[in-house]
């Protein structure tokens, strides 16, 4: 009998740590290019993919590289959710700000409906900024877990 419990107990924490997390990455991207030409979008991968295929290791004695092809990383489907761009043929467009946040807040309100916990959220900017910059975007990583 006093050998059950703590079968029981070690029996118990093993379903605990069975259990993995799921990470799940939601990406905005937003043009900042002038005129409004650019393209914006939400990015959601709705496939998986295994990192361990596209890893591989180095070291001194072996310059091997892993042989699979880029093509393979590739993922063909996904979630694109349009967004409008920063600028139009007058300028900046707030109310196009206005509008991302509303379609973004909707998205993320539809992940935490999911069970989905938003962890971690970054962002950047690329553009050139030189004199002539024409071209530009503003990404965001919004980073989920779930049990």
């Amino acid at each position: 009998m006093k050998k059950i419990i703590p079968i029981a107990l070690v029996l118990i924490a093993m379903t605990f740590d069975m259990n993995a997390q799921e990470i799940k990455i939601i990406t905005s991207v937003e043009s900042i290019v002038p005129s409004g030409l650019g393209r914006s979008r939400i990015i959601d991968a709705q496939e998986d993919k295994d990192f361990e295929e596209y890893t591989s290791e180095q070291t001194e004695d072996d310059n091997s590289r892993n042989k699979s092809k880029r093509g393979t990383i590739r993922v063909k489907n996904f979630e694109e959710t349009k967004l409008l761009n920063f600028y139009n043929i007058a300028g900046i467009r707030f109310q196009n700000i206005a509008a991302n946040d509303a379609v973004i807040s909707s998205k993320l309100t539809n992940m935490l409906k999911e069970g989905w916990e938003l962890i971690f959220v970054t962002s950047g900017v690329e553009a050139d900024a030189g004199d002539n910059d024409s071209q530009g975007i503003f990404i965001t990583r919004y980073v989920f877990k779930r049990d």
